[in-house]
């Protein structure tokens, strides 16, 4: 099998180049319309947080992002071409998704599950990095101990980390992010926006759907407020985590403070 030359390997972005962008995306689905004017942008270097109440289409628009459903409405450019002009394998080494569930129904190692994530790499110069580029990741996502273990006899949590881990291997420019801390414990939550920082540190761009508003105004650089299907802000943290946004959004008063320390905003309801 003949390699591919390293051109064939998508150069790393400039930090601040643009990698996403997504405008007035629409979509109905059996009668009921999940996104009715949802818009978000993606640079190199940043990480954005999709936030928003249940129901308000965080998990439809990752999907639409990351080229798995296609919207009726709207546009969605991906290094500024259509995400349509992709074919599969080359939108799999331009952009890495993280489903909110990982399920698999045979008993693959750990180990190997992450390795899939090198899948779009195959017959490319870039395989010769598999076995390496695989550890760092299990390393990062502290999954390496449970590598020999069948992914199907891991627990909720140790699942989460070898998914994500399996998402870094994949290395992509772009990280798709949906729930990654849902089934972790504190100190995993961190590990994992930590990671998401890293990342978006050495160049990449990264979306995740969090639940968490103080989560989300710890480690995001902006975020993307919806509710009813469509983008009612964007913009940095402290701009859009405001109390009477945020109140009328989620339909519960909410209190933003500041940290004592480090004057991040903490989003508190109000008992």
């Amino acid at each position: 099998m003949r390699l591919r030359t390293n051109r064939e390997v998508p150069a790393r972005p400039l930090p601040g180049t643009e990698l996403l962008a997504a405008e007035d995306v629409r979509l109905t689905l059996g009668g009921r319309g999940l996104l009715a004017g949802a818009s978000v942008r993606v640079a190199a270097g940043e990480v954005v947080a999709l936030l928003g109440p249940n129901g308000a289409g965080k998990s439809t628009l990752l999907s639409v992002l990351a080229g798995d459903v296609v919207p009726d409405g709207g546009e969605v450019l991906l290094h500024g071409r259509a995400l349509g002009g992709y074919g599969a394998a080359e939108l799999a080494r331009r952009r890495a998704l993280l489903p909110q569930a990982a399920a698999l129904s045979f008993p693959f190692r750990s180990g190997e599950v992450v390795r899939m994530g090198r899948a779009p790499w195959a017959g490319t110069a870039a395989a010769a990095e598999d076995e390496a580029v695989v550890a760092e990741a299990m390393a990062a996502t502290e999954s390496a101990a449970f590598a020999e273990r069948p992914f199907t006899a891991l627990s909720g949590g140790e699942r989460a980390r070898v998914a994500l881990a399996r998402v870094l291997a994949q290395r992509t420019p772009l990280l798709l992010l949906d729930e990654p801390t849902a089934a972790l414990d504190l100190r995993h939550q961190e590990l994992v926006l930590r990671v998401a920082r890293a990342r978006a540190a050495a160049g990449d761009g990264v979306v995740v759907v969090l639940h968490d508003l103080s989560l989300a105004a710890a480690y995001a650089d902006r975020v993307v407020l919806l509710t009813g299907g469509a983008t009612v802000a964007d913009g940095p943290v402290a701009e859009v985590l405001r109390a009477p946004l945020l109140s009328e959004v989620y339909g519960h008063p909410v209190e933003v403070l500041a940290h004592p320390r480090t004057g991040v905003p903490l989003v508190l309801p109000e008992r």
